[in-house]
């Protein structure tokens, strides 16, 4: 497999750069790998699509305002863009930075509502290691002082509105600088009504990475690597999927980043284990899904491990058919866009 086997013409128009006034009122592709079909229908027919018995586990992760504007002791403009936090009592995070000259260790950094950072060095992932001082709660501060990173496809600068629709409605764990869009879609009264239907839900957490975003460059694509993102397991999520599977019922991701912990996750013999850690499973086509049964997703970016991910799970050419056909059909793509179910 090449780079080029995961391309397809999109048209920029289709490239949803707002979210629309109502989150289930998107659109959702149906295809069923089983009968190689496709049908188009609107999101809320997913409480028709699952039912009673089926597991549907999501990712509850909260995205973090990880972006902050302010200045140097040189006087000169900077960008922190927060990706991970270090374990320890220090607010110390793993930033990416953007200004004109690259800020050296030692450098003080004055942001927005009188965070004041210092530049320790260069960490990992071409990151740098920033200590934040003297903020007391530093999430708090964070809701105050800095704005919501919307994707670099969305080419426009992040509004208010983007607090409340750049988040699943589930969000509760702090610590990603992307959301699971998948998980957009839903309103509490669609998993009400999920619910109703006999619909199991439990969760987990992956913190997504700036690395989702990150384009691959090799042809050869066993030697991309990808960025290491941490995860959660809760027990009670492990024993849900491990009967589910017991029981012969469906497990369904709410999305990729669900899909790529739960495979994580599984043990050689299809077990899943509770636990925290990280994780930079690439999943191609070839790969074996030990615990994923259906799958719910947006539509992904031409040649990105995301849509490798879905090709994987459906089928490469079915996938590229469908995404053929979302073109035709004049879907939204990528975060704020539509929706799709492989089952």
């Amino acid at each position: 497999m090449q780079l080029s086997d995961f391309d397809f013409e999109l048209p920029e128009a289709l490239i949803a750069q707002t979210p629309l006034a109502r989150r289930d009122a998107s659109r959702l592709l149906v295809l069923d790998r089983k009968t190689a079909t496709l049908r188009h229908e609107a999101f809320p027919a997913i409480a028709s699509i699952l039912g009673a018995g089926d597991l549907l586990v999501v990712n509850d992760t909260r995205v973090i305002p990880a972006r902050l504007h302010g200045f140097k002791d040189s006087g000169g403009h900077i960008e922190v863009f927060l990706v991970r936090r270090y374990p320890g009592a220090e607010e110390i995070w793993g930033c990416l930075t953007r200004s004109s000259k690259p800020p050296r260790p030692g450098s003080r950094l004055h942001l927005a509502e009188g965070v004041v950072a210092t530049v320790l060095d260069g960490a990992d992932d071409d990151l740098r290691r920033v200590r934040f001082e003297g903020v007391g709660d530093f999430l708090a501060t964070l809701e105050r002082a800095g704005e919501i990173p919307l994707p670099p496809y969305i080419r426009r600068e992040a509004e208010e509105l983007d607090r409340e629709r750049y988040q699943t409605v589930f969000a509760a764990a702090p610590g990603a600088v992307a959301a699971p869009t998948a998980g957009l879609h839903f309103t509490p009264e669609l998993l009400e009504r999920l619910r109703r239907r006999g619909v199991e839900i439990c969760n987990l957490t992956l913190h997504v990475g700036p690395g989702t975003f990150l384009p691959v460059r090799e042809d050869g694509l066993r030697n991309h690597r990808m960025h290491a993102e941490s995860y959660l397991i809760p027990a009670a999520t492990a024993t849900a999927v491990n009967r589910a599977k017991r029981e012969g019922r469906r497990v369904v991701a709410l999305g990729t980043t669900t899909t790529r912990t739960l495979e994580h996750g599984a043990d050689v013999g299809g077990e899943l284990l509770p636990g925290e850690g990280m994780t930079d499973l690439f999943i191609l086509p070839g790969y074996r899904f030990r615990l994923v049964d259906a799958m719910i997703t947006n539509f992904h970016l031409p040649r990105s491990t995301l849509l490798m991910l879905v090709s994987a799970f459906a089928g490469r050419e079915l996938l590229l058919q469908a995404y053929r056909e979302a073109v035709l059909e004049r879907y939204r793509f990528f975060s704020y866009g539509d929706s799709m179910v492989i089952l």
